[in-house]
């Protein structure tokens, strides 16, 4: 299994969530060797790394860790030309910038040695940017697989249009490289696996079903997130009140862009028919753009918490405002399981079916200001509809998404 996000612990973002509990559940069948890297949150500055790796490494039957690569700017320079020559180099070589800049040397030797002397009969790629280190001609050797979390391009196209990017000329000049590097995902791997049914038809209609799949499937097998319901409690009852939360790694794009549309455009007009309302941003490593979020009425920004689920448990409504991302949301599963009533975007709640006709109610979807602000008021003045969606939530989670279920599903998928 190659991550070059170091899964351990599995709460410090989505990726390391999902690579640790589908690692676990190979390694009950299997005998799996994880090579990962070390991650700027994992350090020898970090008082935890150690223990991290070492509480990582009984979950497995081998750990095998590389530095990230120390990299100054592109070229030697630095500014506006060290941009276009990253830029220039992702374009001529099709691996992106992103992809070149955890690029290791060392541990794509390490791969091509092992797979040469035919140490393995699988390797997956957890997420898409450890695709660098697989050569087409793996393939004659072993199965190969991607577990893609989701398109690149795709995510990127939504952060141009919605307005989001930091940097939108940057991003387009990203985007012919990120096609390029996605576009051979098809000759690289036998399996491809990805968390949504929309994410499965965005990659086929890219020709990216790859080559070992069924007719039925494209090549592309469908395995979405999970809760571990042990950290996840429902909570016993419902507390009333005003309040709001928002739960993430508040260092993520698609985080950060939620927390401040929220704050910004939606939480003026929920305050202004609820004065007492309190709107907390709970997430480790908060930007200094979510941090600066406190000094709005009634926000508080919390940080890292020892305890996501007992943040989770007082508010009254969980609002989850995104307008980036793909795939199921792992912030979405956990307040279902904690039985917290969610009001969330099309975004938020892609994936999950959660309303419609003939389907129980299981959140509250909302996508303008206008939207936000009346589902809001539904449940704060609704307290047995709460009681409702927050009870028909947590009952669709025991039934499809937990682990369990889903590590099932994930052997199946690679494996058999």
């Amino acid at each position: 299994m190659l991550s070059s996000t170091f899964p351990y612990p599995p709460s410090a973002g989505g990726t390391e969530v999902r690579t640790f509990h589908l690692l676990r559940a190979l390694q009950q069948r299997h005998a799996v060797t994880l090579v990962t890297q070390r991650s700027p949150f994992n350090t020898d500055a970090d008082v935890n790394a150690d223990a991290d790796v070492e509480l990582l490494r009984q979950e497995v039957e081998t750990l095998v860790e590389f530095p990230l690569p120390v990299r100054g700017n592109a070229n030697g320079t630095s500014g506006m030309l060290g941009k276009l020559g990253r830029l220039g180099a992702a374009a001529v070589w099709g691996i992106p910038v992103n992809v070149r800049h955890r690029y290791s040397p060392a541990l794509q030797a390490w791969v091509d040695q092992a797979v040469a002397a035919g140490q393995f009969d699988l390797i997956t790629c957890e997420h898409s940017v450890n695709a660098v280190y697989i050569r087409p001609a793996f393939r004659q050797r072993l199965r190969t697989v991607l577990n893609a979390h989701s398109l690149m391009g795709s995510s990127l196209r939504a952060q141009i249009a919605a307005g989001a990017s930091v940097q939108p000329w940057r991003d387009r000049l990203s985007l012919p490289a990120i096609d390029r590097y996605e576009r051979r995902f098809q000759q690289q791997f036998e399996r491809i696996v990805v968390t949504t049914e929309g994410d499965r038809q965005q990659f086929i209609a890219l020709g990216n079903g790859a080559a070992g799949g069924d007719a039925s499937n494209g090549g592309v097998w469908v395995v979405p997130n999970g809760v571990d319901l042990a950290l996840f409690p429902q909570r016993p009852a419902d507390p009333d009140g005003r309040r709001l939360v928002f739960v993430g790694a508040m260092d993520s794009l698609h985080n950060v862009d939620a927390a401040q549309f929220f704050v910004e455009a939606v939480l003026p007009a929920v305050r202004s028919r609820y004065p007492e309302v309190t709107f907390s941003i709970v997430g480790q490593r908060p930007a200094v753009s979510v941090q600066a979020l406190a000094t709005q009425p009634g926000v508080s920004v919390l940080g890292a918490v020892p305890s996501v689920a007992l943040a989770l448990h007082p508010a009254t409504v969980c609002v989850l405002p995104l307008r980036l991302g793909f795939g199921i949301k792992n912030k979405t599963l956990e307040a279902m399981a904690a039985g917290v009533p969610v009001v969330g975007s099309d975004r938020a709640l892609e994936g999950l079916t959660v309303d419609g006709k003939g389907v129980p109610l299981r959140a509250l979807r909302a996508n303008t200001v206008d939207e936000y602000v009346a589902a809001i008021e539904r449940l704060f003045d609704y307290p047995d509809l709460r009681r409702h969606i927050a009870s028909q939530a947590r009952s669709l989670i025991e039934q499809h998404y937990t682990w369990e279920k889903i590590g099932q599903a994930y052997h199946q998928a690679v494996a058999e």
